[in-house]
């Protein structure tokens, strides 16, 4: 459905403080604040759910947030740089102890919303079954629940939780990000960086995009700097951040994003006119269905 364009609203302006900027605590996020604190901005870290959360309560102007988020209103793209992947993402999975299409429980970790919707959606399309949802506290392990099935997402599943069937209490484990690619043929996005409505980012959007080239082009640096933190050698950790993920937000991922939207409001996850709001700095034009403000 094509939805008509809304009318843009005045931006706010900041006078006297940094905007605060609310990032992604997880190892997948490096590459894009690397440098990014000298870009005048106030960073503080925290799980995708209550960064989005925080966005919301206007107590952030901009914010790495689940890209489900910025289906439910209140937020618009501000950036072409993204948290995404066109095959195996490695930190998002899903553990199975039955058949998909014998999951009657579902456990999902606390900190995701993008996952949790694509885990639903991957569920119901492909095997027809909808979970009753319970939420894995921070912290929990495969072993804290009984669910049919559990989602882990970021550093913790990647580790070892992350990369076997636990001692054979699992049958199998989906990777989502590879599902959902080898499902529709599209890349997938799992966080944006977006704005409140009403805030003026100024030249934000270009310092964010500056900050994802540095990182890519530091990736090994990085790696070296985080690989012990995460339980990860070093080849593992520059692995994960050069080959799994995905960092530009071009037209195949916001096709992909356009495909997810439909998705997720078929399936009461997202409003039914749901629209998607683009900075008109954040680089191409946006998909019909969306919006620029």
């Amino acid at each position: 459905m094509i939805h008509n364009p809304v009318q843009p609203r005045a931006h706010q302006t900041l006078p006297g403080r940094a905007l605060r900027v609310g990032a992604v605590q997880y190892l997948n996020t490096k590459p894009l604040v690397h440098g990014l604190a000298a870009a005048g901005v106030e960073v503080v870290y925290d799980l995708p759910s209550r960064l989005a959360d925080r966005l919301a309560d206007r107590r952030l102007d901009v914010a790495l947030i689940p890209s489900i988020e910025v289906f439910r209103g209140g937020h618009r793209i501000v950036s072409d740089a993204c948290i995404g992947c066109r095959g195996p993402v490695m930190s998002v999975k899903l553990f199975f102890r039955t058949l998909p299409s014998r999951v009657a429980t579902l456990a999902v970790d606390e900190g995701s919303r993008t996952s949790a919707a694509l885990a639903r959606i991957l569920l119901s399309e492909r095997h027809g079954v909808a979970p009753a949802i319970e939420s894995l506290p921070i912290g929990a392990g495969l072993a804290d629940t009984r669910a049919d099935a559990v989602l882990l997402i970021g550093d913790r599943a990647i580790g070892d939780a992350g990369s076997g069937l636990s001692g054979g209490s699992f049958q199998m484990v989906w990777d989502l990000g590879d599902e959902w690619c080898r499902w529709t043929g599209l890349p997938f996005v799992f966080a944006v960086w977006a704005a409140r409505d009403g805030i003026d980012v100024g030249g934000l959007s270009h310092h964010l995009s500056s900050a994802r080239d540095a990182g890519r082009a530091n990736l090994a640096a990085i790696a070296a700097a985080e690989a012990a933190a995460h339980g990860l050698t070093v080849p593992q950790c520059l692995s994960y951040l050069r080959d799994n993920l995905y960092y530009d937000l071009g037209s195949r991922e916001r096709e992909s994003l356009g495909l997810f939207r439909r998705y997720a409001a078929g399936h009461g996850l997202a409003p039914a006119d749901a629209v998607i709001g683009w900075e008109s700095r954040a680089g191409d034009m946006p998909l019909p269905g969306s919006a620029v403000r």
